[in-house]
């Protein structure tokens, strides 16, 4: 590794730690309702509940904030459908953009309401700035809050004791939207501002070019340069692990990410919120130490792997070595497909925190990255976005984990598991994991179908081993509502639109669900006192223990289809 890469690793991940405890303690002040000197905005918040008739101090169980939130995300599909379908009539469309076609838009729909933001379209000749603003970077805050809202009720029911509320659906989505993603999605869409970063709603830009070509001939090309509500939207896709681009080419595109700082600053966006998590979950739970281990194990699988990503993209392709030494010493690793301007140091970073996370945003092309460098973001996905993950839904699914790991545990030793003086009995098991299972069952079937089926096969450009990389790579980024692309793959048909929609559907809901129940059931329970057999869950050792479940389980799953992939793919590059 380049003394470069390392510096580069060092600061992001540096800046990062620094704002977990401030960042995370302040999550907790709001989410705990400790507002009373921020008046202002107490008034607004006051002023909402009103305005939508909420009983901000009616608390709801399980099922109760479950149907809120069902009912409230299904509004949110039919309303961003609606405004697709009907954007020719709708204002600020300077283009004349015509309605986007039923399947894409069921796609996208659903895409941005459960935080996924797969994009099987290029935003600048397909959206207008009506509907990228009223529908997706709306949904951006809303699908994002949505997640830190579910992680709230799961905390509360471990925090508290034989009660059935889990708090208020209602209540948690003003706050997380309010005082946590407005606040620093304005900062950030300033900074970007600052950065070059575009923010206006203009008609696209035409511009004349001179050039001169090589028999010194001069000729004149017209371009069109797309405008657009851009910054703003940048900054929640990051904050809120959304990563949906404004542009097809996301943030590789230099009106979406023009500096070398407005990266690194997009790159601490995309892990601040979800690592911070961490440390509100501790202070919620009156325990920080657990909030610790928890981002302490996520940190033990990521930071290998995230070198690894690194170490594989400085070197340079092996099939360079036929046009000789001089081409491999002057090549500066794998560049192809990564912006000059970032090299393949931090375009490596950005791939696997955006694969980390539920973020999926891009500043580069993962298609073009080495086989062994491809298959760290498709294996980090794969570990159902729980290192890091989404905003909320991340810890809540690493939490699931956790249990798993408990009720191993105390199996091992011959005694009840159990976590925060709460026992993990036979329903807690059940449901986690079925939530675990769905997403992997879900992945493997549809990669399957779509590779049997004429549909499914259309749609594949490269084929062989890196097609099935292409399309294992779509339907785990949809399942796990990340949203990148392995690139290549054809994913905008009547097939993968809607195959996509129901994938993102399961993964978002068949999660989630389970993940309230366990949170109504453990709710309900008493606390037991500590003894000296119960199984100590803030520590290094538990750290370990919970990392292994979690590397064995998406090891287990998906060795198999990835040995068929960029593992193979590997060997035959390096003629192995």
């Amino acid at each position: 590794m380049s003394a470069n890469g390392l510096l580069q690793i060092i600061l992001f991940l540096t800046v990062v730690l620094l704002l977990v405890k401030p960042l995370g303690f302040y999550m907790a002040y709001v989410y705990e309702g400790k507002l009373s000197v921020f008046t202002p905005f107490r008034r607004i918040e006051e002023s909402i509940y009103g305005l939508c008739g909420i009983q901000s101090h009616q608390e709801m169980n399980w099922r109760a904030y479950l149907v809120s939130l069902l009912i409230f995300n299904f509004l949110g599909i039919v309303i961003v459908y609606i405004i697709q379908r009907c954007q020719i009539f709708l204002p600020f469309n300077p283009e004349g953009f015509a309605g986007v076609a039923p399947d894409l838009a069921f796609n996208t729909a659903i895409s941005f309401v459960t935080n996924t933001d797969w994009q099987a379209y290029s935003g600048e000749s397909t959206l207008s700035y009506f509907t990228q603003m009223s529908a997706l970077t709306v949904q951006n805050f809303l699908s994002a809050a949505t997640s830190m809202s579910v992680l709230m009720a799961f905390t509360r029911g471990l925090q508290r004791r034989e009660s059935t509320g889990l708090g208020n659906f209602w209540v948690d989505m003003v706050r997380g939207t309010l005082y946590i993603l407005l606040p620093l999605s304005f900062v950030f869409a300033l900074l970007l501002i600052s950065q070059g970063v575009i923010q206006n709603i203009k008609p696209y830009q035409t511009v004349s070019s001179i050039q001169k070509n090589k028999s010194e001939k001069t000729t004149q090309t017209v371009q069109t340069i797309p405008m657009g509500p851009v910054a703003s939207q940048v900054a929640i896709k990051q904050l809120g692990t959304n990563g949906g681009g404004f542009f097809n080419t996301n943030s590789a595109h230099p009106f979406e990410n023009p500096t070398p700082f407005s990266n690194f600053l997009e790159l601490v966006a995309i892990l601040m919120i979800p690592a911070a998590l961490c440390y509100t979950y501790g202070v919620m739970v009156k325990k920080t130490r657990q909030g610790w281990a928890i981002l302490g194990t996520m940190l033990l699988i990521f930071i290998p792997l995230l070198f690894i990503t690194v170490i594989v993209e400085e070197n340079t392709n092996p099939l360079l070595k036929t046009f000789g030494e001089n081409v491999i010493s002057l090549h500066g690793g794998n560049l192809e497909g990564k912006e000059t301007r970032f090299g393949s140091a931090n375009s490596a970073i950005w791939a696997a925190a955006a694969t980390a996370t539920g973020n999926g945003s891009v500043n580069s092309m993962l298609d073009s990255f080495l086989p062994i460098g491809g298959l760290i973001p498709l294996w980090l996905i794969d570990f159902a976005e729980i290192i890091f993950g989404g905003v909320g839904s991340g810890l809540y699914q690493m939490l699931l984990f956790l249990i798993i790991t408990v009720f191993v545990c105390g199996l091992m030793v011959g005694r009840t598991p159990e976590y925060l003086g709460k026992k993990i009995e036979a329903y807690e098991m059940k449901m986690a994991s079925f939530a675990i299972l769905v997403m992997p069952l879900t992945v493997l079937f549809l990669t399957a179908l779509a590779l049997m089926t004429a549909e499914g096969a259309a749609g594949i450009s490269n084929p062989g081993m890196h097609g099935l990389s292409e399309v294992l790579y779509a339907f785990s980024s949809m399942t796990n509502n990340n949203g990148s692309a392995f690139a290549g793959l054809n994913a905008n048909t009547p097939f993968y639109n809607m195959a996509g929609g129901i994938v993102m559907l399961i993964g978002r809901y068949w999660i989630l669900i389970p993940a309230l129940a366990i949170a109504g059931s453990l709710v309900q329970k008493k606390v037991i006192p500590k003894s000296s057999g119960t199984l100590p869950t803030d520590g290094l050792f538990f750290m370990v223990v919970l990392a292994l479940v979690v590397l064995i389980i998406g090891a287990l799953t998906f060795f198999p289809v990835l040995s068929l992939g960029p593992i193979v793919e590997h060997y035959k590059m390096v003629g192995g």
